[in-house]
């Protein structure tokens, strides 16, 4: 009867840690659920503030965060023009929004991974709204949506690469925002262009 009792205590246990296991792991997988729904800049910046304490280090690492968003999008939305554009002004844009600035990010991330700065590897939240908002659009509506966010979104960027390439602390970062600007700058040439015709057309 003894040894019953016994056995009956010891599954009892085995049984309750058992359960406390599961639900330990639930929670965990619950957990690491919530953290792949985070948004990834995000994650990004918070990961470079607890690696940098000096301000002009976190002012420079948010650049990077910030550039590297613009270009992830820029390339992405850039794909979606050069198929979905119904100008082929638009489709050719597309195109070198897509090669250019894939490429931008790529030497970007290769110089923030030297500099120990996180990048994110998909596009923000925010912009990710924009691509499936001009996704949803077709012909001349899609043209005309797309031509507007590269010639908004250009200037935005030409601001910030114009201010990083004056004021960061870190001369490779300079140089690098330095050396984008001619391009961000064509980009914004041809966005207007295609505004225009846009505009022109009946």
């Amino acid at each position: 009867m003894k040894l019953i009792k016994h056995f009956l205590v010891a599954f009892t246990l085995i049984a309750g840690t058992g359960y406390f296991v599961s639900c330990s792991n639930d929670n965990m997988a619950g957990d690491n659920t919530a953290k792949n729904n985070q948004d990834p800049k995000a994650v990004a910046e918070e990961h470079n503030d607890a690696k940098f304490a000096s301000s002009n280090s976190e002012r420079d690492a948010q650049f990077v965060v910030d550039a590297a968003d613009i270009n992830l999008a820029e390339a992405r939305l850039g794909k979606l023009a050069s198929t979905q554009g119904m100008m082929k002004e638009v489709r050719d844009l597309g195109e070198m929004m897509n090669r250019d600035h894939q490429k931008a990010y790529d030497d970007l991330s290769a110089m923030a991974k030297k500099k120990n700065i996180s990048v994110a590897s998909e596009v923000g939240d925010k912009s990710l709204k924009k691509y499936n908002d001009l996704a949803d659009m077709k012909g001349k509506d899609f043209d005309k949506m797309f031509s507007d966010e590269m010639v908004s979104g250009h200037k935005d960027a030409i601001e910030k690469f114009e201010k990083a390439s004056k004021e960061s602390a870190d001369p490779d970062i300079q140089t690098w925002a330095a050396n984008m600007l001619p391009s961000l700058r064509m980009h914004l040439d041809h966005a207007m262009a295609c505004q225009e015709k846009i505009k022109s057309m009946k």
